[in-house]
């Protein structure tokens, strides 16, 4: 409890289960599971660009934002960041942590008195009820699928507003949102013909007909997150197309509430499938508002990106119910407006087109729009489609390296005529390259 009798948001743990109507391969999604079991746990901990990226953003920045300071871990879990903390010369830490994992960390940290990880003695404090001292410096990993599944960021924030003192520092600093758009004939099929199962007009002689509209919807209404191919997407997009999420000033309510507007150009003619997206996180010291040339610190990055290395967050695409037909130059635009639920997620609604002077709707509106998934009769040119965030499915067909001669068309992807010339020059350049290397004996391919 706060001082005003308000309970903390990541110490009211809660679980939620949202049932699938119509997939066999999860009866019941766990949206939030405060227990935090060893296997999820230990699924982070064996993520290797997460934690080596954590400790490397916290040691290389010891002096200036750790050393003998006050610091706060939100949402701790195993408690690694804590212990990283630690050895980066903090004064104490207080790890917060509402679940079970809190008895597994206390127990780890008491095992400094017996001279085992003799570093953390008397320099960690577990807890689950608040308040604390004002720290200099919070730490957490409250990042989910997409940047803001399960919500832990409001957590984050509201430890910000609330336990950080003036110019303290953030780990993470600041996140940036990616979209882009995909093609997959493959994974739509798949999921076109899962739904089509309820078309069967004689089922054991049960006409199954009248839901075939209701498990189409749900499933191409579900997220499908797993690490895909980056030659798949329709256009790759840059720094600039970010959308950025500063952990320093963004405040809980901006975060309930996030539509993130784009626009594309196409640089392949193909279907557009839908809309893939991932996340960059910064890990940045303070000053935030006014940083200070000679003394800017260590700024370490990650990204989540399906041409990036592997994490297990890995990407999340929206499936458009039907495609979008785009040609190589063409500018696709639209909107994708996140809005918070009550199963610890968003609900995702996006409106696309690819039609130069197509108006779109506001986006303010799509939440009140019951029919705002329906085919728009007047549009015909955009398309339009809700997801629940949390009601994810999984998709892990894509293995890196095995199509290392690839080719766009393999991929329902055209390159404009005028590229081809210049592309047949590349091909050259890179075959001379591969032979080259046949002159080292001791190369391995």
């Amino acid at each position: 409890m706060t001082s005003s009798g308000l309970h903390i948001p990541f110490l009211v743990p809660e679980i939620v289960y949202r049932p699938t109507d119509f997939t066999t391969k999860t009866i019941y999604q766990p949206i939030r599971q405060p227990n935090n079991p060893p296997d999820n746990i230990q699924n982070m901990l064996q993520d290797n660009v997460r934690t080596s990226t954590y400790r490397s953003s916290i040691l290389l920045n010891g002096p200036k934002s750790f050393q003998d300071k006050l610091v706060m871990d939100v949402g701790a879990g195993s408690g690694i960041l804590s212990y990283f903390a630690v050895q980066a010369g903090a004064k104490k830490v207080y790890a917060v942590e509402a679940s079970g994992m809190a008895k597994k960390m206390k127990k780890l940290v008491s095992a400094a008195n017996e001279g085992k990880n003799a570093f953390l003695k008397d320099k960690i404090e577990v807890i689950n009820d608040l308040p604390i001292p004002k720290v200099d410096t919070i730490i957490s990993e409250p990042i989910g699928v997409l940047l803001f599944h399960e919500r832990m960021l409001e957590s984050y924030i509201y430890a910000r507003d609330n336990y950080l003192k003036p110019g303290g520092a953030l780990y993470p600093s600041k996140g940036n949102i990616f979209l882009a758009p995909f093609t997959d004939a493959t994974l739509w099929s798949e999921t076109m013909g899962k739904a089509r199962f309820w078309e069967q007009p004689s089922f054991y002689g049960i006409d199954l007909t009248s839901l075939y509209k209701d498990a189409r919807d749900e499933m191409f209404g579900m997220p499908v997150v797993g690490h895909f191919d980056p030659r798949n997407l329709i256009t790759t997009p840059s720094a600039f197309d970010a959308y950025p999420v500063d952990f320093s000033t963004v405040t809980v309510k901006a975060l309930q509430d996030i539509t993130i507007p784009f626009s594309w150009t196409a640089q392949y003619t193909g279907l557009m499938h839908g809309v893939a997206g991932w996340f960059d996180l910064v890990f940045a010291p303070p000053p935030y508002d006014k940083p200070n040339p000679e003394d800017l610190g260590t700024t370490v990055e990650m990204s989540t990106s399906p041409s990036a290395e592997r994490t297990h967050w890995q990407q999340v695409r929206f499936l458009l119910k039907e495609p979008l037909a785009v040609n190589a130059n063409q500018k696709i635009r639209g909107w994708m407006r996140c809005i918070v639920n009550d199963m610890r997620s968003y609900t995702i609604y996006i409106e696309v087109t690819a039609t130069d002077g197509q108006e779109l709707s506001d986006p303010v509106n799509a939440d009140k729009d019951e029919k705002f998934a329906e085919p728009c009769d007047d549009r015909p040119s955009v398309r339009r489609g809700i997801w629940e965030l949390h009601e994810q499915t999984y998709n892990y067909n894509y293995t890196p390296g095995m199509m290392p001669d690839y080719k766009p068309e393999y991929s329902c992807l055209y390159e404009p005529e005028t590229r081809l010339d210049n592309s047949i020059y590349s091909q050259t350049l890179d075959l001379e390259a591969m032979n080259v290397m046949d002159d080292y004996e001791d190369f391995v391919n």
